[in-house]
């Protein structure tokens, strides 16, 4: 029975009717797939000289010039360094003290640093000061007080009492 073509309308010979149909089917197959659109829906060519950016040409030459000669003055630099005698500074500048290596400063700003940080460091230990000295401003006490006042009126006002009833109490005590 799944073999047998069942068509949409009466008719006297079936194979033939699903021949015909089939061809239709193929003919409209075939017709969509070389369908064209009937609205042009492709855009403007884009002007050449919107594409083209000469803008960005230039500053990318521009870029690739400084490049090259920022690379000229350094290979001229190197070539100075390889001709001349190459007088490197190989001196140790540290010493030791008590099985430690302290590197001697060349920093001229490094006495003007430390003492930043030693006036930070006092101010901190001010700012610390002033609020371990300090009293708290909330009342603890208060706050307990008025939380008992609202337990006692939402049990006052409330419809089912909270907590355990007398009789749940006992018979929690009996299970145990």
């Amino acid at each position: 029975m799944h073999r047998s073509y069942h068509t949409f309308k009466p008719v006297t010979n079936r194979y033939l009717q699903q021949r015909w149909d089939q061809s239709d089917y193929d003919n409209h197959r075939r017709k969509v797939s070389s369908a064209l659109p009937l609205v042009a829906t492709r855009g403007t060519r884009t002007p050449a000289h919107i594409t083209l950016k000469l803008k960005k040409l230039q500053l990318q030459d521009e870029r690739l010039s400084t490049i090259d000669r920022d690379n000229r003055l350094l290979s001229s630099r190197l070539a100075d360094i390889v001709c001349s005698k190459g007088l490197v500074d190989h001196h140790n500048h540290s010493h030791q003290t008590d099985y430690c290596f302290h590197l001697v400063s060349f920093s001229l700003n490094a006495d003007k640093r430390r003492e930043e940080l030693l006036l930070v460091s006092r101010q901190n230990q001010a700012i610390y000061q002033r609020i371990t000295s300090r009293q708290s401003e909330y009342r603890r006490q208060l706050w307990l007080d008025d939380w008992e006042r609202v337990a006692c009126r939402q049990q006052n006002i409330s419809q089912f009492p909270r907590g355990l009833t007398e009789k749940q109490v006992e018979e929690k005590t009996r299970c145990v």
